[in-house]
């Protein structure tokens, strides 16, 4: 059974990547208790992050309601972990949530995940790795290599608020007709740029990434198939 292995909540942090903004909230780490979660609002002017006591300090880019909740699964980051040679705690790629037995990154855009017993959460896009990521991870060329990969993790909307904590149970209650997946998603944004035609068949997409998708199919002479068809 899928299920929650961690919840985690931000420790706010100097952010040498970006001294702009001044602090982060990448370094997360587990907690014992339940979390309330709900819908934060638009990134400027809301709540910042879906789960209360978290930390979103670079509103600009992070946070609002189509990045409410980010899932990376345990199973990722155990590949991860044989590959750099070192241990990754739950909460080590700045994850609120940390999956086990969950496809997060074959998981389909616009799918739903009934959390525990209220909360529901719909996948909304993949997480773009950033220079606050590289400098927490402390990697050689760690970007590049992450986008490599292909496995970001997914960005969840919050459907129907409530309480998760350790242990709770993850059912998917709900999948799209289409077949755009969070990894393919993820390719078509960064390294596969000719796949942003097939997600405009993801109509749970955020506007700006459809907004993507559309100019890319003016520009294209003939569609490539879609993400998760090649």
């Amino acid at each position: 059974m899928a299920r929650l292995l961690s919840v985690n909540l931000a420790r706010p942090r100097p952010n040498p990547a970006k001294p702009d903004v001044g602090t982060t909230g990448i370094d997360k780490r587990p907690v014992d208790h339940p979390v309330e979660v709900r819908a934060p609002g638009p990134k400027r002017g809301g709540l910042g992050g879906g789960l209360v006591g978290d930390r979103v300090c670079d509103t600009r880019h992070h946070g609002g309601d189509d990045q409410a909740v980010y899932a990376y699964a345990r199973e990722a980051l155990d590949a991860w972990q044989a590959q750099l040679g070192r241990e990754l705690p739950n909460g080590s790629f700045g994850e609120n949530l940390t999956t086990a037995g969950l496809d997060v990154d074959g998981a389909l855009i616009g799918e739903r995940w009934r959390v525990g017993g209220s909360v529901l959460l719909e996948v909304a896009v993949p997480r773009i790795p950033c220079g606050t990521f590289a400098v927490w991870l402390d990697e050689r060329r760690w970007v590049r290599r992450f986008t490599l990969r292909a496995l970001p993790g997914a960005y969840l909307r919050v459907v129907e608020p409530g309480e998760v904590r350790a242990g709770d149970p993850v059912a998917v209650e709900f999948r799209p007709d289409h077949r755009v997946t969070v990894a393919g998603c993820f390719r078509a944004l960064t390294t596969e740029p000719g796949l942003l035609p097939g997600l405009l068949a993801a109509e749970q997409l955020p506007e700006d990434v459809r907004a993507a998708a559309r100019r890319r199919t003016r520009e294209a002479p003939f569609p490539p198939p879609g993400p998760g068809e090649d």
